[in-house]
């Protein structure tokens, strides 16, 4: 069974920064698998923030080019999500996203929450 566990949410100030973790264990090979990272703000869909394949290459939503970045450690089953230069806006639950292979399976977190006062 895969687990993915998200850490490094709170609440921070406009402007500030937060890094976010996630952590996965289970009958899986960590390395081969594309991992991203969602959030869902109040009131809204599921909404993708960042995404890194198995081979390091990213993907970031436009509203988060350049405050955020997304890293993995495949030696400690992790991936990071660093946010600078947070906004209200960005205030959400933030979940933890793996694409399994070679099933596809997909596998999420349980969620950290997100929150920047103004």
């Amino acid at each position: 069974q895969v687990q993915l566990v998200e850490s490094g949410g709170g609440l921070v100030q406009a402007g500030g920064s937060l890094r976010l973790s996630c952590a996965a264990s289970g009958r899986i090979f960590f390395s081969i698998n594309d991992m991203g990272w969602y959030r869902q703000g109040p009131g809204k869909q599921r909404e993708l923030v960042a995404r890194i394949t198995s081979g390091g290459t990213t993907t970031y939503a436009d509203s988060m080019k350049g405050r955020f970045t997304i890293s993995r450690d495949n030696a400690k089953n992790t991936v990071y999500l660093q946010m600078n230069n947070l906004k209200p806006e960005d205030t959400a639950v933030y979940y933890c996203n793996m694409l399994a292979r070679p099933s596809r399976t997909n596998y999420w977190g349980q969620g950290t929450q997100v929150t920047v006062s103004s």
